[in-house]
């Protein structure tokens, strides 16, 4: 280790381990999350060649190569726990974004929360095993960045009719589509299990055409997300069972009569849950930030103050410490209200999970 950065550590007026195991929850979790990490660490599989000099086509192909080898990984050790899975995915993941994370993160949560059992003993092991592999749409009428729909009861059958079109949304297989079932129900979103694929073709695993009425394309290049095909959605006309509706909370009668959720703001439930995580991925992405910089003031030597004297570490200066102490302090504010928000969240979850809606507005005003 290099003698200043060993120094550093000595002249810590903290126990490192405590604050680890603060981090992390307990001691058992940082243990565990060593074990998880370990997994990945002295796995082959994921040792990383550079990404700088491959194409945008050649990162989003590794990208998914090693989505599906993570996940095939985490399925045979038999990872289940979100935390563990996380800690194993921090790791193996060599991009902030995997080809895969929508599907994980918000396809299938949103089919846990807003699905009825009978649509959940349908819909989830397909999603689980990624035999159907989904994202997630979200709509708004007049919402220049979502899509603006209209959704309507097809009087020739149980059926429901989309027309739309969207800007850039992460786009894979199965589809989900949050839009305003504007003729039932007036200013009220629900959610659509959607496919963009034909669904006899998915179940091949010959994925080469699109769904009638289905238009797709890519954006193109994105800074920081060439490991994700954002793409842009158009549907005309797209014919989808009534069932395909998630009812759990709303429904639509086979008569096209609408019954309303005990509260409008159920269907948020999925974005809450991505913004509980963003500042929990922000605090690690500052972190990561402000271990480069402090490492690199603490090894970097400049100006000699005093002749014959060595030159002090950059750290030294104030103005440097004036740059960096602060974002510190910010990385562990934003870890500890990120921990908060998740676990504010997985509460008041488990509250609406068994009818009590009280604590509703306070995840979404």
């Amino acid at each position: 280790m290099n003698p200043d950065l060993r120094r550093e550590r000595e002249n810590a007026t903290f126990e490192t381990e405590i604050l680890t195991n603060i981090l992390d929850g307990s001691a058992e979790k940082t243990k565990r999350r060593r074990e998880i990490e370990s997994l990945v660490i002295n796995d082959p599989d994921f040792q990383h060649e550079d990404l700088n000099f491959l194409s945008r086509s050649e990162r989003y192909d590794a990208a998914v190569k090693k989505s599906v080898q993570m996940f095939s990984k985490i399925r045979d050790y038999g990872i289940s726990d979100p935390e563990e899975i996380y800690s194993y995915k921090r790791v193996a993941k060599r991009a902030p974004h995997e080809a895969f994370g929508l599907h994980y993160v918000m396809f299938m949560p949103t089919l846990s929360n807003l699905c009825t059992p009978e649509q959940r003993d349908k819909w989830l092991p397909l999603a689980s095993s990624f035999k159907v592999v989904g994202t997630y749409a979200q709509t708004e009428l007049g919402h220049a960045r979502f899509m603006v729909a209209d959704l309507a009861l097809d009087p020739r059958g149980p059926k429901c009719v989309h027309n739309g079109r969207s800007e850039p949304l992460d786009l894979h297989l199965g589809m989900f589509l949050t839009t305003l079932l504007n003729q039932a129900s007036p200013n009220q979103l629900d959610t659509f299990f959607t496919p963009a694929w034909n669904l006899e073709i998915i179940g091949t695993y010959a994925q080469t055409e699109l769904g009638h009425g289905v238009v797709v394309g890519d954006i193109g290049p994105k800074f920081g997300f060439d490991e994700v095909d954002n793409g842009f959605l158009k549907l005309d006309n797209i014919r989808i069972p009534r069932e395909n509706m998630l009812m759990k909370y709303s429904k639509v009668q086979p008569d096209g009569t609408y019954v309303k959720p005990p509260s409008d703001k159920l269907t948020y439930g999925t974005m809450v849950f991505i913004r509980a995580m963003i500042v929990g991925e922000s605090a690690i992405a500052l972190s990561k930030s402000c271990t480069i910089a402090i490492r690199y003031s603490a090894v970097r030597h400049q100006s000699e103050l005093r002749a014959g004297e060595p030159e002090p570490q950059i750290m030294d200066y104030q103005a440097q410490q004036y740059k960096l102490f602060p974002l510190l302090a910010t990385a562990y504010a934003f870890t500890f209200v990120g921990q908060y928000m998740k676990n504010t969240y997985n509460r008041i979850t488990g509250d609406i999970n068994q009818g009590d809606f009280s604590q509703l507005p306070e995840v979404r005003g």
